[in-house]
């Protein structure tokens, strides 16, 4: 049965198509990404909490739900929009299709509608609120209503701008944990898909006794701000123990856990709000102990550091992202899911910009010369995306192995280039 359905954005515009997934309103910071698979994972990436959340590419769902594939416990957008969505998913893993796994985790959907036209108003006027109505409950037929009145839409639009995401990573913490298995497991079933360690190379390391080698051993503390699965699948494809702990976890809890190195990992929200976090990384600093952050770990350390971020207009999302290693200048294809970065001009003294955005001059990675640490904006982890910068987790086991590893890190690159262009897309 067709359910009329709407998605309205705080400028006004009304974008109708039909409904799936459960019925009724909701509103969130509306966004596109352009990755063309990889939805299950994107449904599951607890950095979408708080997001409408728009699939530029035309046709979702045509592999079905895959528990497998998922990124965390639950699905954390907050509302989706498709073009299209696949009725009949056809896949020997499929368990089941897109609009019921929706309605399950109580997700209002919107199909039907022009993605290319809202993702044209995001680029242009940045990312904004919106609401998704749809179906007949008392809520939505309400809401219909007030689309037809122009006092009672202004107070609907009045309601929608008013939306903020809040206590993000708080909500979202250590939501991997249902998802979790152990180091041969993981392996096992990484290298029936090739999803195995990928090197500097390029090369892929099949052989798990040879993968694991180096982290033999070694423990990593996962500081868990809403972390991908992958993430941890990673660190013990390498021989790391990993142990997760909550985002309200103190730095002394984490080192009385004698780790050998320590992980921040990604997450959703504004990071500056994240005033108590950013003070223990601050303490987990003077301890000594490498550590490697992602995405919004990356930020939440730079800004423990003393370097500042911003809102970009529309963020990075998707698996397509062109980022340069200032290094050697190799430019990797990237998996980013971000709408905050930490701005080029605010390093500190002994932080240098190790990767580039090569379309917006943006801050993707930083390295410390005085502390052993370094981060990246995207997802090296990938999942979904391209395994291109997967060594990196190489380089976080050679820096547990050797504190001093980046001392002499000096990029080949003059930061003016990437500060001169940073600042045309923020808000």
């Amino acid at each position: 049965m067709t359910k009329k359905a709407c998605l309205v954005l705080a400028d006004g515009h009304e974008l109708w198509g039909v409904g799936f997934g459960n019925e009724g309103c909701v509103i969130g910071e509306a966004v596109f990404t352009t990755g063309m698979c990889g939805y299950i994972e994107t449904l599951t990436d607890p950095s979408f909490f708080g997001q409408i959340v728009c699939q530029t590419f035309p046709l979702i769902g045509n592999y079905g739900k895959i528990r497998a594939d998922a990124e965390s416990g639950k699905i954390h957008v907050r509302g989706y929009v498709v073009r299209e969505w696949c009725k009949n998913p056809s896949n020997f893993r499929c368990e089941g299709d897109l609009d019921s796994w929706l309605k399950e985790q109580n997700v209002i959907a919107l199909s039907g509608i022009d993605t290319r036209s809202l993702t044209k108003i995001l680029r242009e006027s940045g990312v904004m609120n919106g609401m998704i109505i749809s179906g007949d409950s008392k809520e939505a037929l309400e809401a219909f209503d007030s689309l037809k009145n122009a006092e009672k839409k202004a107070r609907l639009l009045e309601k929608i701008r008013a939306y903020k995401i809040t206590k993000a990573v708080e909500a979202v913490t250590k939501s991997a944990d249902d998802v979790e298995k152990d180091a041969e497991t993981v392996f096992r079933e990484s290298a029936a898909y090739r999803a195995v360690p990928v090197r500097a190379d390029g090369t892929k390391e099949t052989d798990s006794a040879r993968a694991m080698e180096a982290g033999r051993g070694k423990k990593v503390v996962l500081f868990d701000f809403g972390a991908k699965a992958n993430i941890r699948r990673e660190l013990l494809k390498r021989g790391l123990f990993v142990e997760a702990v909550s985002a309200q976890t103190s730095a002394t809890e984490i080192l009385s856990k004698n780790p050998d190195g320590i992980m921040l990992s990604n997450g959703p929200g504004d990071p500056a709000e994240n005033t108590q976090i950013i003070e223990e990384i601050r303490s987990l600093i003077k301890s000594g102990i490498p550590i490697f952050g992602i995405c919004l770990g990356h930020q939440l350390l730079a800004l423990a550091k003393g370097a500042k971020t911003a809102k970009l207009k529309y963020g990075h999302r998707g698996g397509n992202q062109p980022v340069k290693y200032c290094k050697n200048g190799r430019v990797y294809i990237s998996s980013q899911n971000h709408g905050y970065a930490v701005e080029n001009s605010s390093l500190p003294k002994n932080a240098v910009l190790s990767f580039v955005n090569t379309n917006d001059g943006t801050c993707e990675g930083i390295v410390y010369t005085d502390i052993p640490a370094f981060s990246v904006q995207f997802h090296p982890e990938a999942s979904s995306g391209p395994q291109d910068t997967s060594f990196l987790f190489d380089e976080f086991v050679r820096l547990i192995n050797n504190p001093a590893y980046f001392k002499d890190f000096k990029a080949e690159y003059a930061r003016v280039d990437a500060i001169a262009t940073f600042g045309k897309r923020t808000a």
